[in-house]
């Protein structure tokens, strides 16, 4: 599990060094870390390292001391290495080392602009090391104008961050303009909360967490993204004994006359994400499409009340006037069991909701929300601060809410959040997230009582919800991504996502075979 902090949360952990007199050890060590960084990512794109040009944009601040000792660790495997001092003054000690190793200084100015703008746009690297992590409120003057320029250039090197990229919040991932989009983000300790949500995911690139010795001293994290090996252990298994009822039955409320389709997309979803029965409840001839889709789906009639099932999921492709639809939603959200509600049933919701309520709006529809609950946050300023509105949004419902997203957070109402960001922009298609919905329903129903495999890896007590839907999101994203990859990278449809999904769960789980097996074996893993 990839654990990301807030800036404070990593500033107060190196507290306990910085006063042991270890602050120049901290700084060797990220500076370091960074340079190495950069060698192996040269060193993989096949580039050569001696004579290449690097250029080191250096604030006044630790950042900018950063900058310049990893560039004069650079400068000594035989870089060509100039700084750009973007500010009145540089960090002593790192500008000396810089110095001592054959870096060429230069300082930002208007009349300089022009010609180092020139310089860094031709470099083999770029190192954005201007602002760190108790930065607020982005670039300014020149160092603003040159970042701006970089930005807008035909033509650039690999562009390597310094901890984050300048412009975004460590906190929050907002970002004041102009930044410069990283190829390479090397952060230090831990990774930052603004590096893995939108919009600062956007401009980070790659994220690689360099330790520096801070570690033991960080707290519980702020943010959290699952990988590989905890996906493995979420996912569900059936027993030795299980039959259909055992392994889960959901009940599906979605469909109309004018979507028909969400209903079948949402039911593909479920199917392919290993619950043993859905129930779909809805029109008649939205049922009958169902039926000939999906002729796994049983079509029920009646209450949701009349029907068993573990859990539901409501709203894929409801219309404002489908009033029993309604009706049903909001019977199934106050039934008490696990429910997904997406879309449609949004407008129907209670102002108070439970954590095992899990919304899946996009960034418009949360807007919507928080406009209906008394809040004046319009879709521009949800994209523009993702974490903080999904946070909201779960104090506010009391639920657990799922963003959305070319990254998509997930957050319970007492503050644990998750970030996935494991799909493909051609993900951005109709009906992907019906199918979303019915895979994060198919886990619901699948959850049942044993949390064992959530606390295994660190979730505890309602939490698991917010689990639940990460890992969703997570198959979902990298089921697309593979429906993608089959067509050669290009466009999918959502169907394309449900077919992919069955490859996509059973990958993960050969992780969890693999990982059992080195637990339970005596022997060594092969290699």
């Amino acid at each position: 599990m990839i654990s990301a902090y807030t800036g404070t949360q990593v500033r107060a952990a190196e507290e306990p060094l910085l006063a042991a007199g270890q602050g120049d050890v901290l700084m060797r060590r990220a500076a370091h870390g960074l340079a190495g960084a950069v060698v192996n990512e040269l060193k993989s794109r096949g580039s050569r390292l001696n004579g290449s040009r690097v250029v080191v944009l250096a604030g006044k601040g630790n950042n900018g001391g950063d900058g310049l000792f990893a560039g004069a660790f650079l400068a000594g495997r035989g870089m060509r290495t100039t700084a750009v001092l973007t500010g009145d003054a540089a960090h002593p000690a790192g500008l000396a080392a810089f110095e001592r190793a054959g870096g060429r200084v230069q300082r930002l100015s208007e009349e300089a602009l022009p010609g180092l703008s020139d310089e860094a746009a031709r470099a083999d690297v770029v190192i954005d090391a201007v602002l760190g992590t108790g930065a607020k409120g982005g670039l300014r003057g020149s160092a603003a104008d040159l970042v701006e320029a970089l930005a807008g250039a035909h033509r650039r090197g690999l562009v390597v961050a310094c901890d984050l990229p300048s412009g975004v919040d460590a906190d929050t991932g907002e970002a004041t303009e102009p930044v410069l989009p990283a190829d390479l983000t090397v952060t230090f300790g831990g990774a930052k909360n603004g590096l893995l949500a939108d919009p600062g995911a956007d401009f980070a690139g790659r994220v690689v967490v360099v330790p520096i010795g801070i570690e033991e001293h960080l707290p519980e994290p702020s943010l959290r993204r699952l990988e590989d090996a905890d996906l493995a252990r979420l996912l569900p298994h059936p027993a030795r004994r299980a039959q259909k009822y055992s392994r889960g039955v959901l009940g599906v409320v979605a469909g109309s006359e004018d979507y028909p389709g969400a209903a079948v997309l949402a039911c593909r979803g479920a199917l392919a994400a290993g619950v043993g029965m859905v129930r779909y409840l809805g029109p008649p001839s939205v049922a009958d499409l169902v039926r000939r889709s999906c002729p796994e789906v049983v079509c029920s009639t009646g209450t949701v009340s009349e029907n068993r099932v573990q859990a539901w999921l409501v709203g894929s492709g409801m219309g404002p006037h489908d009033h029993e639809q309604l009706t049903r939603a909001r019977d199934a959200i106050a039934s008490d069991l696990p429910v997904v509600a997406d879309a449609g049933a949004l407008p129907a919701l209670p102002a108070m909701l439970a954590p095992h309520v899990v919304l899946t709006p996009h960034a418009g529809e949360l807007a919507s929300l928080f406009h209906r609950l008394g809040h004046g946050e319009d879709r521009e300023a949800v994209e523009a601060g993702t974490l903080a509105a999904v946070r909201q949004a779960a104090v506010r419902t009391g639920a657990t809410v799922l963003l959305k997203g070319a990254t998509t957070l997930v957050a319970a109402p007492w503050g644990t959040t998750f970030s996935q960001a494991d799909g493909t922009p051609w993900l951005a298609t109709a009906g992907s997230g019906d199918v979303l919905a019915g895979v994060i329903g198919a886990l619901l129903a699948q959850a049942g009582p044993d949390v064992g495999r959530f606390s295994e890896v660190g979730i505890k007590g309602d939490s698991r919800w917010a689990a639940i839907a990460a890992l969703g999101a997570a198959l979902h994203g990298r089921a697309g991504r593979a429906a993608s990859e089959a067509a050669s990278g290009g466009p999918i449809a959502a169907g394309g996502i449900a077919d992919a999904l069955p490859e996509t769960w059973g990958k993960v789980s050969m992780l969890s075979n693999y990982e059992a097996w080195k637990r339970n074996s005596h022997s060594q893993p092969l290699r």
